[in-house]
Protein backbone atom coordinates (compact mmCIF):
# COMPACT_ATOMS: atom_id res chain seq x y z
CA UNK A 1 0.00 0.00 0.00
CA UNK A 2 1.71 3.38 -1.15
CA UNK A 3 0.77 5.92 1.15
CA UNK A 4 0.81 10.14 0.85
CA UNK A 5 0.50 10.13 4.82
CA UNK A 6 -2.98 12.53 4.25
CA UNK A 7 -5.15 13.17 6.90
CA UNK A 8 -6.17 10.14 9.51
CA UNK A 9 -8.66 9.57 12.25
CA UNK A 10 -7.16 10.75 15.73
CA UNK A 11 -5.67 8.31 18.32
CA UNK A 12 -7.05 7.19 21.50
CA UNK A 13 -4.99 6.84 24.64
CA UNK A 14 -4.66 3.19 24.41
CA UNK A 15 -1.23 1.21 23.22
CA UNK A 16 -0.38 1.07 19.61
CA UNK A 17 0.33 -2.29 18.53
CA UNK A 18 3.36 -1.60 16.54
CA UNK A 19 4.92 0.94 19.29
CA UNK A 20 8.20 0.59 20.65
CA UNK A 21 9.87 -1.35 22.63
CA UNK A 22 10.04 -4.08 20.13
CA UNK A 23 12.39 -6.49 19.36
CA UNK A 24 14.43 -6.49 16.11
CA UNK A 25 15.98 -9.86 14.13
CA UNK A 26 19.35 -9.02 13.63
CA UNK A 27 20.02 -6.43 10.68
CA UNK A 28 16.57 -6.59 9.11
CA UNK A 29 15.01 -2.98 8.08
CA UNK A 30 13.37 -1.49 10.53
CA UNK A 31 10.15 -0.33 8.31
CA UNK A 32 8.04 1.79 10.75
CA UNK A 33 10.42 3.57 13.03
CA UNK A 34 13.52 5.50 12.06
CA UNK A 35 17.29 4.68 13.88
CA UNK A 36 15.92 7.63 16.76
CA UNK A 37 12.84 5.22 17.23
CA UNK A 38 10.74 8.17 15.51
CA UNK A 39 7.66 6.83 13.53
CA UNK A 40 8.71 7.24 9.57
CA UNK A 41 6.27 9.69 8.30
CA UNK A 42 4.15 7.88 5.95
CA UNK A 43 3.05 5.04 8.98
CA UNK A 44 2.09 8.03 11.11
CA UNK A 45 -1.42 7.71 10.14
CA UNK A 46 -1.12 4.30 10.37
CA UNK A 47 -0.45 3.78 13.99
CA UNK A 48 -2.26 6.60 14.69
CA UNK A 49 -5.43 4.33 13.43
CA UNK A 50 -4.25 1.41 15.02
CA UNK A 51 -3.25 2.90 18.41
CA UNK A 52 -7.55 3.46 18.45
CA UNK A 53 -8.05 -0.54 18.21
CA UNK A 54 -7.72 -2.87 21.29
CA UNK A 55 -6.40 -6.36 20.70
CA UNK A 56 -9.64 -8.00 20.95
CA UNK A 57 -10.92 -5.65 18.03
CA UNK A 58 -7.65 -6.62 15.96
CA UNK A 59 -8.89 -10.20 16.64
CA UNK A 60 -12.13 -8.85 15.38
CA UNK A 61 -11.09 -7.68 12.25
CA UNK A 62 -8.51 -10.65 11.26
CA UNK A 63 -11.40 -13.03 11.27
CA UNK A 64 -13.69 -10.53 9.34
CA UNK A 65 -10.91 -10.26 7.02
CA UNK A 66 -10.63 -14.59 6.71
CA UNK A 67 -14.44 -14.39 6.18
CA UNK A 68 -14.15 -12.53 3.56
CA UNK A 69 -11.88 -14.28 1.90
CA UNK A 70 -13.78 -17.57 2.95
CA UNK A 71 -16.85 -16.09 1.30
CA UNK A 72 -15.39 -14.64 -1.87
CA UNK A 73 -13.65 -18.04 -2.05
CA UNK A 74 -10.11 -17.15 -2.38
CA UNK A 75 -7.83 -20.17 -1.73
CA UNK A 76 -4.61 -21.80 -2.99
CA UNK A 77 -6.12 -25.46 -2.89
CA UNK A 78 -9.84 -25.63 -3.37
CA UNK A 79 -9.41 -29.26 -2.35
CA UNK A 80 -8.54 -27.15 1.65
CA UNK A 81 -10.49 -24.69 4.11
CA UNK A 82 -9.21 -21.14 3.28
CA UNK A 83 -9.83 -20.41 6.43
CA UNK A 84 -6.06 -22.23 6.71
CA UNK A 85 -3.41 -20.27 7.32
CA UNK A 86 -1.36 -22.75 4.99
CA UNK A 87 -4.30 -21.84 2.11
CA UNK A 88 -4.17 -18.10 2.74
CA UNK A 89 -2.25 -15.92 5.10
CA UNK A 90 -3.30 -12.02 4.88
CA UNK A 91 -2.24 -9.56 7.66
CA UNK A 92 -5.01 -6.59 8.18
CA UNK A 93 -1.52 -4.68 9.02
CA UNK A 94 -0.80 -3.21 5.74
CA UNK A 95 2.96 -2.80 4.99
CA UNK A 96 3.63 0.83 3.72
CA UNK A 97 6.10 2.28 0.97
CA UNK A 98 6.73 5.91 1.14
CA UNK A 99 5.44 7.26 -2.39
CA UNK A 100 8.85 9.02 -3.20
CA UNK A 101 10.48 5.39 -2.68
CA UNK A 102 7.47 3.84 -4.54
CA UNK A 103 8.26 6.02 -7.66
CA UNK A 104 11.81 5.50 -7.52
CA UNK A 105 11.59 1.81 -7.18
CA UNK A 106 8.53 2.01 -10.23
CA UNK A 107 11.33 3.28 -12.52
CA UNK A 108 13.96 0.95 -11.95
CA UNK A 109 11.49 -2.22 -12.23
CA UNK A 110 10.48 -0.44 -15.49
CA UNK A 111 14.16 -0.40 -16.94
CA UNK A 112 14.73 -4.00 -15.50
CA UNK A 113 11.14 -5.58 -17.25
CA UNK A 114 12.93 -3.58 -20.94
CA UNK A 115 15.88 -5.32 -20.32
CA UNK A 116 13.91 -8.55 -20.37
CA UNK A 117 12.02 -7.73 -22.88
CA UNK A 118 14.86 -6.82 -25.02
CA UNK A 119 16.82 -10.12 -23.98
CA UNK A 120 13.76 -12.05 -25.05
CA UNK A 121 13.46 -10.42 -28.76
CA UNK A 122 16.80 -11.31 -28.98
CA UNK A 123 17.03 -14.90 -28.22
CA UNK A 124 14.34 -15.56 -30.37
CA UNK A 125 15.36 -12.95 -32.77
CA UNK A 126 18.56 -12.20 -34.18
CA UNK A 127 20.51 -14.13 -31.23
CA UNK A 128 23.49 -11.18 -31.23
CA UNK A 129 23.75 -11.96 -27.44
CA UNK A 130 24.72 -15.27 -28.36
CA UNK A 131 26.76 -14.73 -31.47
CA UNK A 132 28.80 -12.07 -30.07
CA UNK A 133 29.59 -14.11 -26.63
CA UNK A 134 27.97 -12.41 -24.29
CA UNK A 135 25.33 -15.25 -23.34
CA UNK A 136 26.62 -18.74 -23.72
CA UNK A 137 25.05 -20.32 -26.03
CA UNK A 138 24.41 -23.38 -23.93
CA UNK A 139 22.75 -21.52 -21.49
CA UNK A 140 20.09 -21.23 -23.53
CA UNK A 141 19.92 -23.76 -26.25
CA UNK A 142 20.41 -26.74 -22.88
CA UNK A 143 17.34 -24.47 -20.92
CA UNK A 144 14.46 -26.80 -20.97
CA UNK A 145 12.02 -23.91 -21.38
CA UNK A 146 13.33 -22.47 -24.47
CA UNK A 147 11.62 -23.71 -27.63
CA UNK A 148 13.26 -24.05 -30.87
CA UNK A 149 9.82 -24.11 -32.75
CA UNK A 150 9.45 -20.24 -31.69
CA UNK A 151 13.16 -18.93 -32.89
CA UNK A 152 11.61 -16.33 -35.56
CA UNK A 153 8.16 -15.91 -34.64
CA UNK A 154 7.30 -12.26 -35.34
CA UNK A 155 4.98 -10.93 -32.81
CA UNK A 156 2.75 -8.06 -33.06
CA UNK A 157 3.55 -4.35 -31.51
CA UNK A 158 6.97 -3.85 -30.21
CA UNK A 159 7.05 -5.50 -26.70
CA UNK A 160 7.75 -9.12 -26.99
CA UNK A 161 6.65 -9.39 -23.14
CA UNK A 162 3.63 -8.86 -21.49
CA UNK A 163 3.87 -9.62 -18.13
CA UNK A 164 6.93 -9.35 -15.88
CA UNK A 165 7.23 -10.07 -12.04
CA UNK A 166 9.74 -9.56 -9.69
CA UNK A 167 11.03 -10.90 -6.25
CA UNK A 168 12.38 -7.74 -3.85
CA UNK A 169 13.18 -8.24 -0.30
CA UNK A 170 15.01 -4.94 1.28
CA UNK A 171 18.78 -4.84 2.56
CA UNK A 172 19.32 -3.37 6.31
CA UNK A 173 19.72 -0.21 4.65
CA UNK A 174 15.93 0.01 3.36
CA UNK A 175 16.98 -0.28 -0.16
CA UNK A 176 15.15 -2.92 -2.60
CA UNK A 177 17.08 -5.55 -4.22
CA UNK A 178 15.49 -7.78 -6.72
CA UNK A 179 16.02 -11.55 -5.86
CA UNK A 180 14.41 -12.94 -8.76
CA UNK A 181 12.34 -12.61 -12.20
CA UNK A 182 8.85 -14.55 -13.52
CA UNK A 183 8.48 -14.14 -17.22
CA UNK A 184 6.47 -17.25 -18.26
CA UNK A 185 2.98 -16.82 -16.38
CA UNK A 186 3.72 -14.63 -13.71
CA UNK A 187 1.33 -14.77 -10.63
CA UNK A 188 -0.38 -12.73 -8.17
CA UNK A 189 -2.06 -10.17 -9.94
CA UNK A 190 -5.41 -11.92 -8.85
CA UNK A 191 -4.50 -11.99 -5.28
CA UNK A 192 -2.93 -8.70 -5.04
CA UNK A 193 -6.47 -7.38 -6.07
CA UNK A 194 -8.25 -9.38 -3.82
CA UNK A 195 -6.34 -8.82 -0.79
CA UNK A 196 -6.25 -4.69 -1.70
CA UNK A 197 -9.95 -5.21 -1.39
CA UNK A 198 -10.37 -7.24 1.78
CA UNK A 199 -8.15 -4.29 3.35
CA UNK A 200 -10.29 -1.66 2.08
CA UNK A 201 -13.36 -3.27 3.52
CA UNK A 202 -11.54 -4.39 7.14
CA UNK A 203 -9.87 -0.47 7.26
CA UNK A 204 -12.45 1.83 5.22
CA UNK A 205 -11.27 5.00 7.17
CA UNK A 206 -7.83 4.14 7.32
CA UNK A 207 -8.19 3.58 3.51
CA UNK A 208 -10.00 6.57 2.42
CA UNK A 209 -8.04 9.23 4.54
CA UNK A 210 -4.26 7.25 3.35
CA UNK A 211 -4.41 8.41 0.07
CA UNK A 212 -3.57 4.82 -1.30
CA UNK A 213 -2.32 4.30 -4.37
CA UNK A 214 -5.11 2.89 -6.69
CA UNK A 215 -4.47 -1.03 -8.74
CA UNK A 216 -6.73 -0.08 -11.64
CA UNK A 217 -4.70 2.08 -13.41
CA UNK A 218 -2.34 -1.26 -14.04
CA UNK A 219 -5.51 -3.67 -14.57
CA UNK A 220 -6.37 -0.61 -17.54
CA UNK A 221 -2.54 -0.84 -18.77
CA UNK A 222 -2.98 -4.55 -19.19
CA UNK A 223 -6.33 -4.19 -20.71
CA UNK A 224 -5.30 -1.68 -23.14
CA UNK A 225 -2.02 -3.78 -23.96
CA UNK A 226 -3.63 -6.78 -24.62
CA UNK A 227 -6.21 -5.33 -26.90
CA UNK A 228 -3.03 -3.33 -28.78
CA UNK A 229 -1.60 -7.13 -29.99
CA UNK A 230 -4.56 -7.05 -32.17
CA UNK A 231 -5.33 -3.68 -33.31
CA UNK A 232 -3.61 -5.13 -36.80
CA UNK A 233 -6.68 -6.92 -37.17
CA UNK A 234 -9.58 -5.58 -35.25
CA UNK A 235 -10.95 -2.42 -32.94
CA UNK A 236 -12.99 -5.19 -30.76
CA UNK A 237 -10.53 -8.24 -30.24
CA UNK A 238 -11.84 -11.57 -28.96
CA UNK A 239 -9.49 -11.53 -25.82
CA UNK A 240 -9.72 -15.23 -23.57
CA UNK A 241 -7.58 -16.49 -20.32
CA UNK A 242 -6.32 -19.89 -20.50
CA UNK A 243 -6.07 -21.85 -17.91
CA UNK A 244 -5.22 -25.46 -16.59
CA UNK A 245 -8.30 -25.75 -14.65
CA UNK A 246 -8.97 -26.71 -11.13
CA UNK A 247 -5.42 -27.94 -10.29
CA UNK A 248 -3.35 -25.48 -10.47
CA UNK A 249 -3.21 -23.77 -7.21
CA UNK A 250 -3.15 -20.30 -9.04
CA UNK A 251 -7.07 -21.32 -10.32
CA UNK A 252 -9.02 -18.61 -7.95
CA UNK A 253 -6.98 -16.06 -9.48
CA UNK A 254 -7.50 -17.06 -13.15
CA UNK A 255 -11.54 -17.01 -12.05
CA UNK A 256 -11.15 -13.81 -10.82
CA UNK A 257 -9.05 -12.04 -13.16
CA UNK A 258 -11.27 -12.98 -16.12
CA UNK A 259 -14.20 -12.07 -13.85
CA UNK A 260 -12.65 -8.77 -13.18
CA UNK A 261 -11.49 -7.95 -16.72
CA UNK A 262 -14.27 -9.56 -18.38
CA UNK A 263 -13.04 -12.39 -20.43
CA UNK A 264 -13.98 -16.02 -21.09
CA UNK A 265 -12.23 -18.04 -18.76
CA UNK A 266 -11.40 -21.43 -20.85
CA UNK A 267 -9.10 -24.72 -20.87
CA UNK A 268 -7.28 -26.05 -23.71
CA UNK A 269 -10.23 -27.87 -24.89
CA UNK A 270 -12.39 -25.49 -25.20
CA UNK A 271 -10.23 -24.14 -27.90
CA UNK A 272 -8.81 -25.63 -31.39
CA UNK A 273 -6.88 -24.66 -34.48
CA UNK A 274 -8.66 -24.25 -38.13
CA UNK A 275 -6.84 -23.06 -41.13
CA UNK A 276 -4.03 -21.45 -38.53
CA UNK A 277 -6.09 -19.73 -36.70
CA UNK A 278 -7.40 -20.71 -33.10
CA UNK A 279 -11.46 -20.70 -32.27
CA UNK A 280 -13.31 -20.75 -29.48
CA UNK A 281 -15.76 -23.84 -29.01
CA UNK A 282 -19.23 -22.86 -27.93
CA UNK A 283 -23.09 -24.08 -28.46
CA UNK A 284 -23.60 -21.41 -31.19
CA UNK A 285 -20.04 -23.09 -33.23
CA UNK A 286 -16.94 -21.69 -33.35
CA UNK A 287 -15.83 -17.69 -32.68
CA UNK A 288 -12.50 -16.46 -33.61
CA UNK A 289 -10.11 -16.20 -30.74
CA UNK A 290 -7.46 -12.78 -30.89
CA UNK A 291 -5.30 -12.68 -28.24
CA UNK A 292 -5.44 -15.25 -25.08
CA UNK A 293 -3.80 -14.94 -21.89
CA UNK A 294 -2.47 -17.83 -21.30
CA UNK A 295 -1.62 -18.88 -17.22
CA UNK A 296 -0.50 -21.60 -18.34
CA UNK A 297 3.06 -22.94 -18.50
CA UNK A 298 4.52 -22.83 -22.47
CA UNK A 299 5.27 -26.70 -22.84
CA UNK A 300 1.13 -27.38 -21.43
CA UNK A 301 -0.38 -24.86 -24.01
CA UNK A 302 -0.21 -28.04 -27.02
CA UNK A 303 -3.08 -30.78 -25.35
CA UNK A 304 -1.59 -33.30 -27.96
CA UNK A 305 2.56 -32.86 -26.93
Amino acid sequence: MTNHSGSEPKAANTVSPLSYPHQMHGNAYDEVYDEDNSVKPHWQSILSYFSSLRAERLDELQRLAQRILRDDGATYDLKNDPLLPKVWSLDIIPNTIDIAKWQTLETGLVQRAELFNLILQDIYGEQRLIREGIVPPEIIFNHPDFLRQCVGINMPGLKHLTLHATDLVRDRNGEFIAIGDQTQTPAGLGFALENRTVISRVHSSLFRHSYVKRLSGFFHTLRNTLTELAAHKTDDPKIVLLTPGSSSSSYFEHTYLANYLGYPLVKGGDLTVRNGKVWLKSINGLSPVDVILRRTGDNDCDQSS
